[in-house]
């Protein structure tokens, strides 16, 4: 849904502490718009009236989001809305089936992760709700890893509004949902750079910023997520929208040489400067209309966007013609070799030039005054556009910004046509776009916010996974002999018993190398250091240590109580890449992913690996 503009009053800062204070507000949520109304009956009229009018808010609130702007508007996109979510009955019924853990025991973690996907719902148009929002995707990429599979979904129907249609789309992959949560990232960035003083640099560069972080989101959205069903997250929408993004960046850029202004009225190369820049602004919004205008984006895009794009084409057109006009009518002498590239741009040696740039003087104030005759028809068709939207004709910004342009360039054009009223002014030709400030793409960047995995009781993503398949042997107690218990270990989190010497009270426990400790005496280990653990069995007495252990399966084997050793490569080599957000790489079986068993003998023979550090 696309969010209407709510202008802070002067105590909204006082309430939203309040609420903050109060608890069960997340920072980075819009406190205000995340309340509840007191009493029953007040919040049902409330949740009838939002219903009444969800789908009239859905259609025109993107028409009136763009006069968020100081200067020239700009268009934001709004954010995507969703239903609430029970996490609670799919994740518990994962737990204690696959993990085989008592998934009642977790409502703390469903109730943390419950809390933020409500609080994402409504952020605050703030670095602190871009924050929000990047914790929750970066919580979904640790769901994924840890309980997702090719073969298995949550089972969880993710239901998200289109930011352009208001039609409600689900599905049930957990990727849409995190697709959801990126596109609200770079509709966030629209809104705060559309919020932004352009009138001084500071604004205009953090409004080119916030754009630039736009469309990468956008971007990696389109890379990423290439298949999802809602309109406003197609290839085509989302190229479009890179693309925009990237325009209006452009135009910030702009925006931000044109403030200071020309250091002299002859200053002939700022001016010729601001004509490419203004003519690369032009040409991208050009490129940006021709994707507003193509099937199936001129579908679902509001009209008033187009006709907007359009107008500014024109406009930032228009504007390139008048400061290459002021230049050439203002200056008395200018270096032919700029002038080309302004004119003509870069060309090969060996092509011949089909225009000839004048030198003198007056040659180029008869020059300057046909861009202005340039400048005036672009200008006056921005015009005859901007009066032809029904919606832009109630921005009074904007018609003020192109009056004035006009204004500008009339008043030029009869200052020239007073010295030579009888001159035929020539055909002005096109200005070469060029900047000289390159903007790049910048995509998101989730490592910057740092989370704690909810789920982290459940042990390290390596190991504990859907991907994977384990089976939990023990207590096994072990005692120590003169050489100590018998087995070597290696690695953190969990730490894993890399060899076992035959013959030794390890072996003869049953254990084998390639199982990992996971508890100690009855503590859980799965997130201890290979040193923690070391350190806990060398207080152990003669009386020895009581250890479980789990045993990761193939894929295609069953839970059972036979041999069970992995290969030992294979499951270092897994500790290796495993990281945050990944898991490692073990297909899924369609069967029943674990089965828990207590072996009451166990296989006493174990491979013949020298131990290199025991315990």
């Amino acid at each position: 849904m696309v969010p209407e503009d709510r202008r802070e009053g002067p105590g909204a800062d006082e309430r939203s502490a309040q609420l903050q204070a109060a608890g069960g507000v997340r920072e980075g949520c819009d406190t205000l718009a995340a309340q509840t109304p007191c009493g029953h009956l007040q919040s049902r009229r409330a949740r009838i009236h939002q219903q009444i009018n969800k789908e009239l808010r859905m259609r025109t609130g993107a028409e009136n989001l763009y006069r968020e702007g100081t200067t020239v508007p700009m268009i934001p996109l709004g954010l995507k809305e969703t239903k609430e979510l029970d996490w609670s009955t799919a994740l518990k019924e994962l737990i204690s089936g696959h993990f085989g853990e008592d998934g009642a025991s977790y409502e703390t973690e469903i109730r943390e992760l419950t809390n933020l996907r409500q609080a994402v719902r409504t952020p605050s148009r703030s670095e602190s709700g871009l924050e929000l929002l990047t914790a929750y995707y970066n919580q979904l990429c640790l769901l994924d890893a840890r309980f997702v599979t090719p073969a298995r979904s949550l089972g969880l129907l993710f239901q998200w509004y289109d930011s352009l249609t208001g039609v409600p789309v689900q599905q049930r992959a957990l990727a849409f949902e995190k697709g959801s949560v990126l596109f609200n990232i770079g509709a966030l960035h629209t809104q705060i750079g559309a919020r932004q003083d352009r009138g001084c640099p500071t604004g205009t560069s953090r409004a080119a910023e916030s754009f630039q972080r736009a469309a990468g989101a956008f971007k990696l959205l389109r890379q990423k997520f290439s298949r999802a069903p809602s309109p406003d997250m197609s290839p085509a929408s989302l190229s479009m929208l890179e693309q925009l993004m990237a325009a209006q960046a452009q135009e910030c850029v702009f925006e931000g040489l044109a403030l200071p202004g020309p250091t002299a009225p002859r200053d002939c190369l700022a001016q010729l400067h601001l004509a490419q820049e203004a003519a690369q602004v032009a040409a991208q919004y050009e490129l940006v209309h021709q994707a507003l205008i193509q099937p199936p984006v001129c579908n679902y895009v509001p009209f008033p966007w187009t006709t907007l794009v359009h107008v500014k084409a024109k406009h930032f057109r228009s504007l390139a013609h008048y400061h290459a006009a002021v230049a050439l009518c203002d200056s008395t002498s200018v270096e032919a070799e700029f002038l080309e590239q302004v004119f003509l741009g870069p060309l090969p040696p060996s092509e011949p030039r089909g225009l000839v740039l004048p030198q003198e003087y007056e040659e180029r104030r008869k020059l300057g005054k046909a861009h202005l005759k340039r400048a005036i028809l672009g200008q006056e068709e921005a015009l005859r556009l901007h009066a032809l939207g029904r919606a832009l004709r109630r921005v009074d910004l904007l018609q003020a910004v192109l009056g004035q342009a006009l204004q500008c360039s009339l008043t030029r054009y009869s200052e020239l046509d007073l010295e030579d009223d009888f001159f035929e002014a020539t055909e002005a030709p096109d200005i070469h776009p060029k900047t000289h400030r390159t903007l790049e793409v910048r995509a998101p960047s989730f490592s910057r916010v740092k989370v704690a995995d909810i789920f982290h009781r459940l042990g390290p993503l390596s190991v504990f996974s859907a991907k994977n398949r384990w089976r939990l042997v023990g207590p096994v107690h072990v005692t120590r002999g003169e050489g100590g218990f018998g087995f070597t270990l290696r690695g953190d989190s969990p730490v894993l018993i890399a060899a076992v010497i035959p013959g030794g009270h390890a072996a003869a426990a049953g254990l084998q190398e390639g199982d990992y400790i996971v508890s100690v005496n009855g503590q859980p280990c799965k997130w201890w250091k290979h040193a923690e653990v070391v350190a806990q069995l060398k207080g152990v007495g003669d009386e020895g240590v009581s250890l479980q252990v789990v045993t990761l399966l193939p894929s295609a084997e069953q839970p059972s109580t036979g041999d069970r050793r992995p290969a030992l490569r294979g499951l270092l080599r897994n500790q290796k890449e495993c990281s945050w957000g990944t898991s490692v790489p073990v297909r899924a079986s369609p069967r029943p992913l674990l089965g828990w068993g207590r072996k009451t003998k166990r296989d006493k023979t174990a491979g013949g690996l020298s131990p290199a550090s025991q315990p």
